[in-house]
């Protein structure tokens, strides 16, 4: 698939990178969102307060706090390692990091508002954030120049 867009992107500056990352982004970020997005029997909610949930989390069995910050960090590391790649306009860690909360944002939105059973909380948006960031460090050498 990479392959066939990058074909139809000839003239533009790099049309393989720009296919590759295109399709990895939405690869490596489409099942979290999914399963995000799953309505799920647990405890519905919103969390506003920073650090709240992640108290609680840490207080956890250790099973629950991988679970939890591994698959929040996660989320948006596709996104995040891959964009600054894609483009050199999203080049820098402040760029990734926007564009990240934003999506992360609109996800906690969408948990809460379509009432899917999820608990809403700005922790994980924290964490989503971050683990976008971190990969988008991974990836820094390979990041697009313009």
């Amino acid at each position: 698939m990479a392959l066939a867009r990058a074909r139809r992107g000839r003239g533009h500056p790099a049309p393989a990178r720009t296919a590759v990352a295109d399709v990895g982004i939405v690869a490596g970020t489409a099942p979290w969102i999914w399963m995000i997005l799953t309505p799920a029997s647990g405890q519905s909610g919103v969390n506003l307060v920073p650090f709240r949930d992640l108290t609680w989390i840490f207080s956890a069995p250790p099973a629950t706090v991988f679970v939890q910050v591994g698959g929040n960090l996660l989320v948006f590391a596709c996104l995040g390692a891959l964009l600054p790649v894609r483009s050199a306009r999203f080049a820098s860690l402040a760029r990734v990091a926007g564009v990240a909360a934003g999506a992360s944002v609109t996800v906690e939105l969408l948990q809460y508002s379509l009432r899917l059973g999820r608990f809403s909380s700005i922790d994980d948006v924290l964490i989503n954030t971050t683990g976008a960031i971190v990969a988008a460090l991974i990836t820094r050498r390979w990041w697009g120049s313009n």
